[in-house]
């Protein structure tokens, strides 16, 4: 049946359809859609029961509707453009302070090597000399150090000073040991260093010659700076001294043994600088001749007269004579004469006696003088003493005299040789020649 425009419009709508007003959707919308559906869409769904039932919505692709059930999706913003990722600075910093520490370390280096390897004046200021360092009983490389770099064999104190840290030697007492060293400006600290801590202080060579009298070897000491003269004067006389050295007499004559002596020169000039050095050389005596002593030792109280009379006989023996192969016949001759109780009649043993302002000319008068001692013109027998310190050849000598029957002798010229004779005709007349040489001249 045909139904108007008019009827379809009045026809009441189908109760169980949404309304307009209840979807929200306008009703204009439904028919606006429909009409600008296509074709064949219209006919296709114009029978289908989803065709009648359609409602138009809102809803954008990818969107749930509020038909379907669910609360609708609260729509993602829009993302913001990327911002640049800060670059990384520390690895940058970390190389610089790496490279500063590189160039401190190797300035430092280079400081270093340079003072341990620069001598302690530089050459081209001047040339390396040899220069004396004097260390006393207590000195440290703390007080030293001022003193080095005056002298010129340090060049730098504070870095010296580092360099004593580093090798703990800086506050040492006991690392340096008193004394006076040699220490060349050339060298490098490590070798001044080492010069100080390992070597051996300067010994001065000192010689006593033979025949000297004490007070002689007294000035020879002083003149090296090993002594006082004073101080060397009151020891040789020191009854407690002679006493400890087993000496048999007032004072040290005889025994002063006269040798080349390597010693330390002393810091400071006293009493006990001075006991310690003739200390040495009695000790040196006694150590040298102990092959002539019974046991090969020092003799004992039992043993001290043939210690007077062979340390007598011998200073003797070494004043009469300079030719080694004449000792032991002038030693024979005394002997003789002490055996027969002959004065010894020796020029020397007098001249000795006049003490230390004789002038060297021996004349009649001191020949005549009982009142000394040591006149054996006047006197029998050895004089109260040794005359001067022997060597080991006089005193070999006079513990092994030649045996023969001289008992008299006399220069022979300016050779120092003498003529022997076995009596007084025979020695007069040798006399006599001898003077006559010395006319001749």
């Amino acid at each position: 049946m045909n139904e108007s425009p008019e009827e379809t419009k009045n026809t009441p709508a189908d109760p169980g359809a949404p309304r307009p007003e209840e979807t929200g959707i306008p009703s204009g919308v439904s028919d606006t859609r429909n009409q600008q559906a296509p074709p064949d869409q219209q006919h296709s769904d114009a029978s289908s029961p989803e065709a009648e039932n359609w409602q138009p919505t809102d809803k954008k692709p990818g969107e749930a509707s509020p038909l379907d059930g669910e609360e609708p999706e609260t729509p993602l913003p829009a993302s913001a453009p990327e911002t640049p990722k800060p670059k990384r600075l520390w690895p940058r910093f970390l190389l610089g302070f790496m490279l500063l520490v590189l160039l401190a370390c190797g300035g430092a280096g280079w400081l270093a090597y340079d003072f341990l390897n620069c001598p302690g004046t530089d050459p081209a200021v001047a040339p390396a000399q040899d220069v004396e360092v004097t260390v006393n009983p207590g000195t440290t490389f703390r007080t030293l150090t001022p003193e080095l770099v005056r002298l010129g064999a340090v060049r730098n104190a504070d870095k010296f000073i580092l360099l004593l840290r580093w090798m703990n030697y800086r506050d040492i007492p006991h690392a340096l040991k008193p004394g006076r060293f040699r220490i060349n400006t050339g060298w490098t600290p490590q070798q001044v260093i080492d010069q100080l801590v390992n070597g051996s202080p300067l010994l001065d060579r000192v010689t006593i010659p033979e025949g000297l009298a004490w007070w002689e070897v007294g000035k020879r000491l002083e003149e090296a700076q090993m002594v006082r003269f004073e101080d060397f004067d009151k020891l040789v006389h020191d009854p407690a001294f002679l006493r400890h050295w087993g000496i048999p007499f007032d004072s040290a004559e005889g025994f002063l043994f006269p040798d080349t002596y390597l010693i330390m020169r002393p810091l400071e000039l006293n009493e006990a600088t001075a006991k310690s050095v003739v200390g040495r050389l009695i000790d040196n005596f006694w150590r040298r001749t102990a092959p002539l002593w019974p046991g090969g030792k020092r003799p004992g109280p039992s043993g001290r007269d043939e210690v007077r009379r062979l340390v007598t006989l011998a200073s003797i023996v070494e004043r009469e004579t300079a030719v080694p192969s004449e000792r032991p016949r002038v030693a024979g001759v005394y002997a003789n004469r002490l055996r027969l109780n002959m004065l010894l009649q020796a020029d020397p043993t007098t001249a000795y006696g006049l003490g230390e302002g004789f002038d060297g000319n021996l004349r009649r008068k001191h020949l005549d003088d009982e009142g000394n001692p040591y006149n054996t013109y006047k006197h029998p027998g050895l004089p109260p003493g040794p005359i001067c310190s022997p060597g080991l050849a006089c005193l070999k000598a006079a513990a092994n005299p030649e045996q023969h029957d001289y008992i008299y002798f006399v220069a022979r010229g300016e050779d120092g040789s003498h003529v022997f004779s076995t009596n007084l005709a025979a020695h007069n007349k040798a006399v006599r020649e001898y003077w006559a040489k010395r006319r001749g001249r």
